[in-house]
């Protein structure tokens, strides 16, 4: 069995390796022999070969790249066909959009009220809130200085279609205390139905603090009716996501036919500077706040290396949820603060999908041709805080939360859809970097209460950390 899967996984990376130097041939003779049918064909057999490996893989990533490398072939050598399919990626924005404001409605009120009793929760709680809070402020602000300083997005120049997002300069209250009033709402409906996430947002935090002030006898009913929207949103975001394909290479297709090749060198700038970001975030933010609660950094990164690699290789933070839990533990960290603080973070501490949030959303602005200023940019931020929480551990469900931001700043959809090209390559970082910083506040909220090592660890975790 397991020799049969490694032989089917080498057969995979050679069809796909085939596929890329069929495709890199093809673009050869175009560059040395000018457009002819030959290597037309020839770029097309290595699209053939890479969706040969998407229909063996049968997963919804590999057919995303192979749509946008599709896509992009197809706006390259038939550009007046190419820009009539933008009415798929339209289709499918339409059916995200429906998503939004249920989705971040349900899983705020789930993971502020789901811990029960705040009163109950402690100083404990408290301290990891505020932990959670100055970390992912952190990574918002090292994701934003990486993006202004690389503009990877400058020089695209995409455009929306009409019906989509209206481009334009970002409307800016004249006040400071217009700004602040435009956060409340004034009608949740109003408010769902003129896309305005973040008093959404604000309603959902308020309405979570008061669901878990009252009885429990009171507050279980509802908390189970928005865990079940919570669920049923997600698995619509999946359902949605089997036409993501589709809509990613109609996308790309209209791009490149629009713009030209030129679109793939700002994705790369893109790819390296969240991954430039990231690593600027761990050495400057992580590891610091290590040495300032003098967490072991030798054994936590041995400890950590499990579900690190778990979380790079799957894209999903849950995944990783049990080693992560079992190797604190075993590292040291208490069971009932690895209990609280490793769940509650992935609702409050998503420090790699923050950072690419910020990342990806002044990299729409960039690509529209629209200027942000500093404080537009700390407006976005605070959507951003409040409207990521608990739902970046889910794949895929950042597009979610980047459409929704999209939307309250009236930013054009067309780049977003690009970047979902590259974003198994991105969303593989931004998790690794979500469970490390989740385990690392495991142990600093530990620290912090001063019962760090004090229990004794069960022979069953120390053999599991062992293996």
């Amino acid at each position: 069995m397991g020799d049969g899967g490694t032989k089917r996984e080498k057969r995979e990376i050679l069809v796909v390796a085939l596929g890329v130097v069929v495709l890199c041939v093809g673009g050869a003779l175009q560059l040395l022999h000018g457009p002819h049918m030959a290597a037309l064909g020839v770029r097309w057999i290595g699209v053939a070969l890479l969706a040969a490996f998407a229909w063996r893989r049968k997963s919804l990533t590999p057919w995303i790249f192979v749509a946008m490398v599709a896509g992009a072939e197809l706006g390259f050598d038939a550009p007046h066909v190419a820009v009539q399919l933008r009415v798929f990626s339209d289709i499918f924005l339409r059916l995200i959009r429906t998503i939004v404001a249920p989705l971040i409605l349900a899983t705020l009120i789930v993971g502020i009220a789901g811990h029960g009793d705040l009163k109950s929760v402690g100083r404990m709680g408290i301290k990891a809130l505020v932990y959670f809070e100055v970390v992912t402020t952190l990574a918002l602000g090292v994701g934003l200085l990486a993006i202004n300083v690389s503009k990877a997005g400058v020089g695209l120049s995409i455009t929306a279609a009409a019906g989509t997002a209206q481009i334009g300069a970002v409307p800016v209250a004249t006040h400071w205390d217009d700004v602040l009033l435009h956060i409340f709402p004034e009608n949740l409906a109003k408010s769902i139905a003129e896309g305005q996430i973040l008093q959404v947002a604000v309603f959902a935090v308020l309405f979570g603090l008061a669901l878990a002030t009252v009885s429990e006898a009171k507050r279980a009913p509802v908390l189970r009716l928005c865990e079940s929207l919570s669920e049923v949103m997600f698995r619509f975001t999946n359902v949605v996501m089997y036409f993501a394909p589709i809509a990613v290479g109609a996308a790309m297709a209209y791009t490149v036919g629009h713009m030209g090749l030129g679109v793939l060198v700002n994705l790369t700038k893109l790819l390296l500077t969240l991954y430039g970001a990231l690593v600027v975030f761990g050495v400057f933010v992580l590891l610091p706040v290590a040495l300032l609660f003098r967490v072991p950094v030798g054994r936590f990164l041995a400890a950590v290396a499990e579900p690190a690699t778990i979380a790079f290789a799957t894209s999903t933070s849950e995944a990783a949820l049990p080693s992560a839990m079992e190797r604190m533990e075993a590292l040291g960290v208490p069971r009932r603060i690895v209990a609280f603080v490793i769940p509650a973070g992935y609702s409050f501490n998503l420090d790699g999908s923050t950072l690419y949030l910020a990342v990806a959303s002044i990299f729409v602005a960039q690509a529209a041709g629209i200027h942000l200023s500093i404080g537009q940019q700390l407006v976005m931020m605070v959507t951003l805080m409040l409207t990521s929480k608990g739902v970046a551990g889910v794949p895929r469900a950042m597009l979610v939360v980047l459409l929704a931001t999209a939307s309250t700043f009236h930013l054009p959809y067309e780049p977003i859809f690009v970047i979902l090209g590259i974003d198994a390559l991105m969303d593989m970082a931004r998790t690794t970097v979500n469970v490390v910083g989740n385990c690392l506040a495991s142990v600093v909220v530990a620290k912090w209460e001063g019962e760090f090592g004090t229990e004794r660890v069960s022979e069953v975790l120390l053999e599991g950390a062992d293996a």
